[in-house]
């Protein structure tokens, strides 16, 4: 979302943009610059009264143009009844009949990332070349990270909701006892990931490791992020926080592909895969929550590359 918020502000700065986000994401968007207002769909309670509590929102702001990133029917029936001038989104949505302008989203195996296949969206009306990712932390975020940047430092995001996309924990002890000599480490997550990081912190027989899953706001971790001097995530939402904020990356894509369009974006990005060629890679367009083979050789015989890691 982020690269469309950048490229429609640079084409019409003097418009007001504002975004419809679940509940849950809103903190990413504070103080930000380009937006005029955050709108949140509580999904997980009385998820279609709030719903069309959404929708008389946006109907009664009258839109001049609603752009829809999703293929799904809730936010096309916010799309489609949204009395707003016109609608751009994608053909895969079932209420794409009702959108003034339909785009063609293009299938993963296409090789174009996913910030691409948004911006195809507003092409026709800014230019040819996305915008850039980008979050805004502000000066209280960075100063309520500011007691943990005291010595260089490492931040570790080792959690995904999907069993398959999460280097398993053996692999980020690895990763630990390479670098916790020389750096503090930090574990980062929201509240669910804080027994993960604690069974990594407990066994990785080291103290300069510290737990701070659930402690930070999405761009409190950003602003930790930004000034790390690795960033090490799975494929998932860290990595793209961390992207927002040209961190250097090492991600490590298990039973997913980078061709999918979710690699990192920063300059400093590097991808680890396994080098093997399995039948069963990838498994799915997203993770499971376990190997459907069983031997999960995409995550359990993963070389992390530590001896080139040296040289970064």
């Amino acid at each position: 979302m982020t690269p469309l918020l950048e490229k429609l502000h640079q084409h019409y700065p003097e418009s007001k943009i504002d975004i419809l986000v679940r509940k849950g994401n809103e903190s990413l968007f504070d103080q930000h610059p380009f937006i005029n207002e955050v709108l949140i769909w509580n999904k997980k309670k009385a998820k279609y009264k709030n719903l069309f509590s959404t929708l008389s929102v946006i109907r009664k702001n009258k839109y001049d143009l609603l752009v829809n990133l999703q293929k799904h029917f809730s936010t096309g029936i916010l799309s489609a009844f949204s009395k707003a001038k016109k609608v751009i989104g994608f053909k895969q949505n079932p209420f794409s009949i009702f959108f003034q302008i339909k785009i063609n989203y293009e299938n993963w195996n296409k090789g174009f990332h996913e910030i691409e296949r948004n911006h195809f969206l507003i092409q026709k009306i800014t230019d040819d070349v996305p915008g850039p990712m980008k979050l805004y932390p502000s000066s209280q975020n960075h100063e309520n990270v500011s007691g943990y940047i005291t010595e260089p430092y490492i931040t570790i995001c080792p959690a995904s909701v999907w069993f398959t996309k999460q280097l398993p924990i053996a692999k980020w002890l690895e990763l630990i006892k390479f670098y916790g000599p020389n750096y503090k480490i930090f574990l980062l997550g929201g509240p669910d990931d804080t027994n993960l990081c604690n069974n990594i912190k407990n066994n990785c027989g080291l103290d300069t490791v510290e737990v701070l899953a659930g402690k930070l706001s999405f761009l409190d971790s950003a602003a930790l992020f930004e000034k790390s001097f690795l960033c090490f995530s799975n494929d998932s939402g860290p990595l793209h926080i961390a992207s927002a904020v040209n961190a250097k990356i090492i991600a490590f894509f298990l039973s997913t592909l980078p061709s999918f369009g979710f690699s990192p974006r920063s300059k400093e990005a590097k991808v680890i895969e396994i080098k093997e060629e399995l039948k069963c890679r990838p498994c799915g367009n997203h993770g499971h929550q376990s190997c459907p083979k069983g031997h999960f050789k995409c995550g359990n015989d993963l070389d992390l590359e530590l001896d080139l890691l040296k040289n970064d």
